[in-house]
């Protein structure tokens, strides 16, 4: 199968590090003009120096609604399109599991803002471009948590990603008169960026070995795992392929 993005353009959402950064560079090789975004602008820089000159990166807050709307629009007026858009961008935002009662409401509502409402923004942006080209494909990067609970006892991350599931099917039913796809990825436990890093080693060794047997594969994935999954529903391969929950976990 041969998977190529030549002279297409993708967005990328989240791509300091992690999946984000893998995916930036997953495009990239294959062709894709990639315009990525972040709000940690160091890492961000990285990004762009290891992918290369096919790389593009801005510094946005993604909860920024006219943010997102300007960096759409550098894209769209340098390139003429948009092709793909992957909203990777959340996470727990340096939070930790507590009881409900002891959540407080800003802590709510940051996590629900950059997992769930973001991806609202970005697709909003977008739209108007794809519906003109008649084509387009959002991909949003969801977690197990949202097919299930979070494993960290964050409750506005597993409520968050399950809200933007239930927004990639409601886009896809949306979107797909106007050849516009929208699908999802749902990640397993991978080591992506510091907070995984840290709650893997919290752990400790029975922890981790009682994850691994969770896991058909006995394996944690890997953030080109994610990427790989992601071209594929972004390629012509899939073109049929609609509003549909993909989860990357190993089994």
């Amino acid at each position: 199968m041969n998977i190529d993005f030549q002279g297409r353009t993708v967005l990328v959402t989240g791509g300091a590090h992690g999946f984000g950064r893998a995916i930036t560079g997953a495009f990239a090789t294959r062709g894709a003009t990639v315009y990525v975004c972040d709000v940690v602008h160091d890492e961000l820089a990285e990004t762009v120096d290891m992918v290369g000159g096919a790389c593009h990166g801005y510094v946005v807050d993604v909860n920024d609604r006219n943010a997102v709307a300007d960096w759409v629009g550098s894209a769209v007026s340098e390139t003429g399109r948009v092709d793909v858009l992957v909203n990777n961008a959340g996470g727990v935002l340096g939070q930790v599991g507590r009881p409900v009662e002891d959540v407080a409401a800003e802590e709510w509502q940051a996590i629900v803002a950059v997992n769930q409402t973001a991806a609202f923004w970005t697709a909003q942006a977008v739209a108007p471009v794809m519906k003109a080209a008649g084509s387009g494909v959002i991909i949003n990067i969801s977690s197990g948590a949202g097919l299930s609970v979070s494993k960290t006892g964050i409750q506005a991350y597993a409520s968050a990603k399950a809200g933007q599931i239930g927004l990639t099917r409601q886009l896809a039913h949306e979107l797909g008169p106007f050849g516009i796809r929208v699908n999802n990825v749902a990640p397993g436990f991978v080591l992506s960026n510091d907070a995984t890093r840290r709650q893997w080693e919290a752990y400790g060794p029975v922890g981790q070995e009682r994850l691994l047997e969770g896991i058909s594969m006995r394996r944690l994935g890997t953030p080109a795992d994610i990427a790989h999954a992601v071209l594929f529903l972004a390629s012509d391969q899939a073109r049929w392929i609609n509003g549909v929950i993909l989860p990357v976990d190993g089994g």
